[in-house]
């Protein structure tokens, strides 16, 4: 169904079409063209990288990245149990397995439970940055130093935080910060990993492209009409994060002291405004019936089929997922939109 407010909407208000409508111009559609490595340069320069790696998705950036470190058959990467999916197959594609760890109160990975997963086989970790919340990136630095080990950081919902793992891995998809519709790019400071990424993503071709490939690769790469909308939203992220954490204020002020539902901690950018309700399913309903779309929190990764175990129930990450959901949370929500949501959850608990 049509919703008054959807969860997310692209927020479209650049020079996208321009630039679209000059790579049809000029026939520079393919990954070949200049959008592509303009692209990468503004966003890695946004992030403070040396090197972006643009590619087709998230998930491809999470297995090029897994990839470029050497991950494979036989070796462990330590994944949070309070993820989307995407994180764990990344780990599944290489042949690698995901060793999962539960999550700390802000829903991030919990630093304190990563070391008693850690065995011989272990080879990287991958923190996720939970709805723009940063993780505590200097433990998790300091846990690899000191086990050898590497950090591909899922930065998806977490577009203008800096990263410091060695490679970070960032989403395009349509209801993230700013997006491509579809798309993703690897960051590096590292310039032979960023060969590497690039190596991989295009299918391993040898210089002299003579169809002699050394090794297993993909075709991930991202398109130049791809990369002139996501160039072009890169173009105004200082505006769509500050439009954001204004959200992110607006929603704190407008859910205050309703007993029924627990305002999240900050985020360090918004992506989805994420809050813990009672009675939430009755709640999601209620709103659906207003026009107000919502979603419910990730399940853990225990308790996904591919990679299930029983004791799935007593994770942290199970509590969460029982009784979370998001809002309507893009750029241009406005603050009447937002008293109209709030207003309806007060309603709701009757406490309007």
């Amino acid at each position: 169904m049509p919703y008054l407010y959807p969860v997310s909407q692209p927020y479209l208000t650049g020079r996208e079409l321009e630039y679209v409508t000059g790579t049809i111009n000029d026939g520079w559609i393919s990954s070949q063209g200049p959008f592509v490595q303009r692209f990468e340069r503004a966003f890695a320069d946004y992030h403070g990288s040396a090197h972006g790696v643009a590619c087709g998705s998230g998930t491809a950036a999470l297995t090029l990245a897994l990839r470029a470190l050497g991950v494979g058959p036989g070796d462990e990467v330590i994944v949070p149990e309070f993820t989307m999916i995407a994180c764990a197959w990344a780990v599944t594609y290489t042949g690698a397995t995901p060793v999962f760890v539960d999550c700390a109160d802000d829903m991030n990975i919990d630093v304190t439970r990563i070391e008693e997963k850690i065995t011989p086989r272990t080879k990287a970790i991958m923190p996720v940055h939970i709805y723009g919340r940063r993780c505590s990136m200097a433990a998790i630095m300091d846990i690899a130093f000191e086990y050898n080990l590497r950090v591909v950081e899922d930065s998806a919902e977490a577009i203008g935080v800096r990263p410091v793992g060695d490679i970070a891995c960032f989403s395009l998809y349509a209801n993230k910060i700013i997006t491509a519709g579809e798309g993703g790019i690897c960051l590096t400071d590292d310039p032979r990993l960023a060969a590497q990424l690039a190596h991989l993503r295009g299918m391993a071709f040898t210089a002299d492209h003579s169809f002699l490939h050394k090794k297993l690769a993909y075709n991930f790469r991202m398109t130049a009409m791809q990369a002139a909308v996501a160039l072009a939203q890169v173009e105004r992220l200082d505006d769509i994060l500050a439009a954001r954490r204004e959200i992110e204020r607006r929603y704190d002020l407008g859910l205050k002291d309703i007993p029924e539902v627990t305002v999240m901690p900050p985020r360090d950018v918004l992506w989805m405004y994420d809050i813990r309700a009672e009675h939430r399913d009755e709640l999601r309903v209620f709103l659906e019936g207003e026009g107000v779309e919502t979603r419910l929190f990730f399940k853990p990764m225990s308790r996904q089929p591919g990679y299930y175990t029983p004791e799935w129930p007593s994770l942290n990450a199970s509590r969460f997922s029982a009784d979370g959901l998001y809002l309507p949370t893009y750029t241009a929500l406005t603050p009447a939109d937002q008293d109209y949501v709030t207003g309806k959850i007060r309603s709701f608990y009757g406490t309007a």
